[in-house]
């Protein structure tokens, strides 16, 4: 798994070619508390890096959730609109919010890697 981060707290697993998955970090999550309703964005959307492309709210807030990286929405995990938990159990994993096929793959180079990420939030 090949994984990079945002300054924005969202984490890219860039390891699929075809199409990067995009989640919220484990710092993100425990900042946010119990996760209560995600907002996704549409398949077939465009964003551009940084632009908000869904909403996650929890028992304390609610946050936008960006677009790390330009790119097409393919694919969005409705597992955790039906059972926001998810978010909470398997943040980095199962709890995932969607895939992106990446307009230039190459831009992942400008994201964190996991050590830059831990030293951000650190």
């Amino acid at each position: 798994m090949t994984v990079k981060y945002s300054r924005d707290h969202e984490w890219v697993d860039i390891s699929n070619h075809e199409a990067a998955t995009v989640g919220i970090t484990l710092h993100a999550q425990d900042a946010l508390g119990d996760v209560v309703f995600v907002d996704l964005p549409e398949v077939g959307a465009t964003f551009a890096q940084g632009e908000v492309a869904g909403v996650v709210e929890s028992v304390k807030a609610a946050s936008d959730v960006y677009c790390p990286l330009d790119g097409e929405i393919v694919e969005v995990n409705e597992a955790i609109v039906n059972d926001p938990s998810i978010v909470n159990s398997e943040a980095q994993g199962a709890g995932w919010f969607f895939k992106l096929k990446l307009a230039r793959p190459a831009d992942a180079d400008g994201l964190m890697d996991e050590a830059a990420y831990l030293a951000l939030v650190g």
